[in-house]
């Protein structure tokens, strides 16, 4: 079974940010009354589709889908979306949210239930800092993508990290492993990859109006957003 084990808790290898919370109220975390981490994911968003450049009817798999906040969203614009995790309750919760538009699978990042070449896109967000073999998750989500892929990790080198990650990390971010950008590219040698990318989101985590502005203006290429992506197409 795909865990990651910290002080007598089980964490289920899948999406990011939802060691410590029930589905509903992960999926709330996005709507917080000040916007914070709405805007947070809205942006992680942005930078991934992007990254991913699919096309409205591209099939696309989300590795870690959690309740699927981001599924959904690859989901309306237009993709043919399937959501995959390891967690029967999240996944529950993620078919009462959306029953038919998008599939919802159980299984794990290091072993995917799907033949080489399933999809158009695959992309995974913050899912892999929980899965104990980040390296064949990687393989994996290589093999079964047929054109693109973009993966994002938590920052070791981000304001993000200095305030969330430390000390084995706290609140949501508990448990996770952090990564400095030059270490991800090390997960992708020898893989049948080419033109991978880095990128990063999430500059200033406050949310506040100085952040926001810094994030339109930054570029994306600077290494030290709190999310950092991996893209790249496949061989």
């Amino acid at each position: 079974m795909e865990t990651f084990v910290a002080i007598g808790r089980v964490f289920f290898a899948a999406g990011g940010r939802r060691r410590l919370m029930d589905a509903a109220a992960y999926d709330a975390w996005y709507d917080t009354p000040r916007g914070r981490w709405r805007w947070i994911g809205t942006a992680e968003f942005r930078l991934l589709s992007s990254l991913l450049q699919a096309q409205p009817g591209n099939t696309l798999l989300d590795v870690g889908c959690g309740t699927g906040w981001f599924t959904r969203r690859f989901a309306e614009e237009g993709l043919l979306a399937t959501g995959l995790d390891p967690n029967p309750d999240w996944l529950a919760f993620a078919r009462a949210k959306d029953p038919t538009a998008i599939r919802w699978v159980a299984g794990y990042a290091r072993s995917l239930p799907f033949p080489d070449r399933s999809f158009d896109q695959v992309v995974s967000v913050a899912a892999l800092c929980f899965v104990e073999d980040e390296r064949q998750a990687v393989a994996e989500i290589v093999r079964v993508a047929r054109q693109r892929f973009a993966i994002g990790w938590l920052n070791r080198a981000s304001l993000l990290y200095a305030q969330k990650g430390q000390g084995g990390g706290s609140g949501a971010y508990y448990g996770a492993r952090w990564h400095r950008p030059d270490e991800l590219l090390d997960f992708f040698s020898g893989l049948p990859v080419r033109r991978l990318a880095v990128h990063s989101a999430i500059f200033l985590p406050a949310g506040n109006r100085v952040a926001r502005t810094m994030e339109r203006l930054l570029p994306h290429t600077l290494p030290w957003g709190g999310l950092v992506a991996i893209s790249g197409e496949t061989e």
